[in-house]
Parts: structure tokens; C-alpha cells; sequence
């Protein structure tokens, strides 16, 4: 089972473009606890090895210093300096093992200082002691620093996997205005099942949004698999609903090529749009997916489907077929799509996050300005985050109907 994983992995990172077209403004971010807020920071696409805060760093010398001074000012009979061998122990959580054993050195030069000052009897069982615990600090250290760069490596690989799913999508594409949010529901998930990706083909911009379900390595292979064929067969295939069975087919597929005790549970929901160049006349498939979202100035609508569609790789087992539903967009109008994070975050009295009220309560905005905003208010409405979050937003732009492709 582990060399399974291994190979999806290795298969999905194989296939990762981690290449940011110009004027793309997507950025990972990463939510952080504070003060019993939620609030996000954004990272680039390298991170370096975990930083150190510049109090951190200073806490053991500060510490040496504070008892060496206290060493040198308290009564003779009060033998503070036998606590310095802390210093090199707090040093080894933040400091290189060098700069650790240095310390240990300069805290075992301040003992023998005090002690020769104040005639003390234990200088020998004192810098025994700095010692003793400094080698531990610099083993600690050593150690410490091995795990943060395996951390780092792991950090590295799992964004280079993400940049499959979350390929940054260009600002604008086929006379629309497109622009797209991920926010991970903890730091350490650099990895999930949501997904979305944006094709500008021969029948129009073809816009997919999905959750796979599940998350981890298994996740993100399904993931993968779900929006590599999309772009491959986005292309092709004449309509949606052949477009969703080409995807369905794929995730059999790869569950057969890669099978498990969950191969069966390898589904994914999603929504497939189509929208001709210029707007008009815009097909949508939903596969199990919260409906998306239809905006024109202050009227919402979610567009519920006419007759349900199976999830990906659900379709044989269902024995149904897929439906599309048809709705005119004209110049100006949004259609928003979005994984079930969004309506699924809950506040503190355990209320979802009402979608449709919040955004007819909002004033019109562009695509970048809705999602920033969508973005603030669920950081701010939830309780912390139990799932990623995932929205897509495209806007037919006004000088687009003329000039069409």
C-alpha cells in the first residue's frame, strides 16, 4: 500500500507545472490561529526552512545574561549560576548546533568567572553540568535540523503535487474575466481533493470545480487523474455530458490502475460550465456538487440542475447518465463556482455560512474583488476552518459579445 501511494505521488508530480503565468494573482495561503480569530498568510511558491522570530533567537542570550548578572549580584550562599545550563538547552530549539555548543562554552566561561569570584567550591560539578547539557543541546539540534529539512522536502513535493490540481489560471481568458480562491483548512495541508481548472477550447471556456473525496495522497492522485483528463479531453469531446463521461472513464481507470480496499470510494463531485465566446447561451453539468451561482448586479441565483447527475466514477455503479442544464449569461454576469467548504463553514453556534443571503447582500464587484471579499467573510464567520475551500469566478466582460473568440 505504501509503494501505491509512492507511485501516485511520483506519477502526479511528474505530470506538475509549477510555472505562474504572467498576471496570475493566485497564491496558496494558509490559515493561522490567533487569538481565537482565523486569519490567512500568504506563501510563494518556495518556503524556506521554518523561520525563527527575532525574540526566539535572542531568548538565550538574554537568559545568560540574566543569570550572570543575578549570579554576580545575588549573596554568595545563592549559587544562581548552576541555572545556566539552561541556555544551551533553550538555544537548540532555534539555534544551529554550532551556535548552541558556542553558548554552552560562554555560559561554562561565566560559571568559572562567578565561581572564581565568589571562591565557590563548585565550579568543577557546575561546568560538568553546561557541559554535559550542551552536548545534549547540539545532539538535539542535530536532530532538529534533520527533521526540518526532511520537513522541507515533503513541504516541496506536496506543492509541486498541488500545482497539478491548482495550475494557476490566467486573469483573463476567451473574453472573460476569470479569477480563482484556494485557502487550505490547516498549514500542514499542503494537500487536498479540491480542484478546478479552466480550458479556453473550439466550444467555448470550459470551466471544471470539483472535491474529491477524501484527502492526503489518495486525494490528490484522484484529483489529478480528474483534471488531467480534463484537459486533455476539454478539447475534444462536442458536450458536456460526453465530457463528463470521459472523466467518469478516466477515474475508472485509475482506480483499476492503482486498486485498494477504497478503489470503490474513489468518486468525485463536480461542475462542468460551458460558455460560448461572448456569453449567450451557457451549458451546466452538475455531478452531486453544490449548485453554482448565478449573479446579475444584486440578483443571486443558484443554479439548481433540472434532473440529478451521478458524481465521477459513480455513473456505472448508478447506472444513470448525465444532464445538462442550459441558462443565458449575458455581458457582465458571473457565475460563481465553489466547493462545499463554503457553504459548509460553520460559526460558533454552528450555523453554515449562508451563501446566497451574504452575496445579495453585497454590492456588485469584479470577479477578483467578490472572491477577496468571500474570502474575509468566511475567515471571519467560521469557527476555524474543517475544510479547504475552493471558488471559481468568471465574468462575461461587455466588450466580448462583439468581438466574440
Amino acid at each position: 500500500m505504501r509503494r501505491r501511494r509512492e507511485l501516485i505521488l511520483c506519477r502526479t508530480v511528474a505530470l506538475a507545472r509549477p510555472v505562474r503565468p504572467p498576471g496570475s494573482t493566485e497564491i496558496p495561503v494558509r490559515p493561522v490561529r490567533l487569538a481565537g480569530v482565523t486569519t490567512t498568510q500568504r506563501s510563494g511558491p518556495r518556503r524556506a526552512a521554518p523561520g525563527r522570530s527575532r525574540p526566539a533567537l535572542l531568548a538565550p542570550i538574554l537568559l545568560t545574561l540574566a543569570i550572570g548578572v543575578a549570579a554576580l549580584v545575588t549573596p554568595r550562599d545563592v549559587a544562581i549560576s548552576r541555572m545556566l545550563p539552561a541556555a544551551p538547552a533553550l538555544a537548540a530549539s532555534s539555534w544551529s548546533v554550532a551556535a548552541t555548543v558556542g553558548l554552552g562554552l560562554v555560559a561554562l566561561v561565566v560559571v568559572v568567572i562567578v565561581d572564581l569570584t565568589y571562591h565557590h567550591h563548585t565550579v568543577l560539578f557546575t561546568g560538568a553540568a553546561i557541559a554535559a547539557v550542551t552536548a545534549a543541546a547540539g545532539y538535539a539540534c542535530h536532530v532538529r535540523l534533520e527533521r526540518e529539512r526532511a520537513l522541507l522536502q515533503v513541504r516541496s513535493v506536496a506543492e509541486a503535487a498541488q500545482s497539478v490540481v491548482l495550475r494557476p489560471v490566467p486573469p483573463r481568458i476567451g473574453g472573460m474575466a476569470v479569477q480563482t480562491l484556494y485557502v487550505a483548512a490547516a498549514a500542514e495541508a499542503r494537500i487536498g481533493g479540491d480542484l478546478y481548472e479552466v480550458a479556453d477550447t473550439p466550444y467555448g471556456v470550459r470551466l471544471l470545480i470539483g472535491d474529491v473525496r477524501g484527502k492526503g495522497l489518495s486525494a490528490v492522485g484522484v484529483a489529478g487523474a480528474v483534471v488531467n483528463s480534463f484537459r486533455e479531453a476539454a478539447y475534444d469531446e462536442p458536450d458536456l455530458a460526453a465530457l463528463a463521461r470521459r472523466l467518469d472513464t478516466s477515474l475508472v481507470r485509475y482506480g483499476e490502475s492503482f486498486p485498494s480496499d477504497e478503489s470503490a470510494e474513489r468518486f468525485a463531485t463536480a461542475v462542468l460550465a460551458q460558455i460560448p465566446h461572448g456569453g449567450g447561451d451557457t451549458s451546466v453539468l452538475n455531478c452531486g456538487h453544490p449548485p453554482p451561482v448565478l449573479i446579475r448586479g444584486r440578483e443571486v441565483r443558484a443554479l439548481e440542475p433540472a434532473a440529478a447527475s451521478p458524481p465521477l466514477n459513480m455513473a456505472g455503479l448508478l447506472g444513470a447518465d448525465y444532464a445538462v442544464d442550459t441558462v443565458a449569461l449575458a455581458p457582465g454576469d458571473q457565475l460563481l463556482l465553489y466547493t462545499d467548504g463554503v457553504t459548509e463553514t460553520r460559526d460558533r453556534q454552528g450555523r453554515f455560512f449562508p451563501l446566497l443571503d451574504w452575496l445579495g447582500s453585497m454590492d456588485p464587484a469584479p470577479p477578483r474583488g467578490l472572491l477577496d471579499q468571500l474570502h474575509d467573510r468566511l475567515i471571519s464567520f467560521g469557527d476555524g476552518l474543517d475544510d479547504d475551500i475552493a471558488a471559481l469566478v468568471v465574468q462575461v466582460e461587455a466588450d466580448a459579445a462583439g468581438n466574440g473568440r
